[in-house]
């Protein structure tokens, strides 16, 4: 789980059940037309309790499923759901993973990640991955509903973030040599051993390190490896 900007982690404080006023609650687009059926995948059960009295408020939607982990999602029959809301993290695997097991196995219904981080680079991450949508738990429910509808809708609906940028990621600066480099060290590489592959001094392969570090914005190689695993995962 990542951690926000200022180094804290904020909860869903303002998940209280409630229901919208008659009045406030958007028609559906067709009269008649079915809710949205959601499958929701939380390992919380107090946000689990409190989504379900704000679906029960709102026509435009039906809390069909709920699960802890996201195995269970992946093995719900195709078309028994609209929408899935996927917390980042489940009892047993993380939302990138689903996303990554989802678009392998062809699903086409469409998640939106339901997050407890404001990390921007989560939600790149998730976005690059194939997610609809994306939320934070922390934000007035009203915000889930908008987004579920516009998923619903077949749009893509997410905190604001130059989609032109997506894939502009810190490796996207490196040269060719430079993410070479990068790929040893996650391998576990040692700069001796570096050195003897590569035919320079050991002192050289240091010197192209401290580059490589400033270029990525880390202090050392441990911060390195773990920007390329999380890109390369992503």
């Amino acid at each position: 789980m990542t951690d926000d900007d200022d180094g804290t982690e904020e909860t869903a404080m303002n998940m209280t059940p409630r229901t919208l006023p008659a009045e406030a609650v958007p028609p559906a687009d067709v009269a008649g037309a079915h809710p949205v059926r959601v499958h929701l995948v939380e390992p919380n059960p107090l946000v689990v309790s409190a989504l379900g009295v704000c679906f029960a408020g709102d026509p435009r939607f039906e809390l069909s499923a709920s699960c802890e982990s996201g195995a269970a999602l992946l093995e719900a029959p195709r078309g028994s759901f609209d929408v899935a809301v996927v917390a980042w993290q489940t009892t047993d695997i993380g939302a990138a993973e689903i996303l990554r097991a989802w678009r392998a196995a062809g699903r086409t219904e469409p998640v939106t990640v339901f997050s407890n981080t404001r990390d921007l680079g989560t939600v790149r991450q998730a976005v690059r991955l194939g997610a609809q949508g994306y939320c934070y738990q922390f934000d007035d429910p009203s915000v889930l509903f908008d987004t579920l509808h516009a998923v619903a809708n077949g749009r893509i609906c997410v905190p604001f973030i130059d989609v032109t940028a997506i894939n502009d990621t810190p490796l996207a600066s490196l040269t060719v040599r430079e993410r070479e480099l990068l790929d040893v060290l996650a391998r576990g590489w040692t700069n001796q051993q570096i050195a003897n592959r590569t035919g320079i001094s050991e002192n050289t392969v240091k010197y192209h390190l401290k580059n490589l570090y400033e270029k990525l914005g880390v202090r050392n190689r441990a911060m390195a490896v773990a920007i390329y695993s999380r890109e390369v995962e992503g």
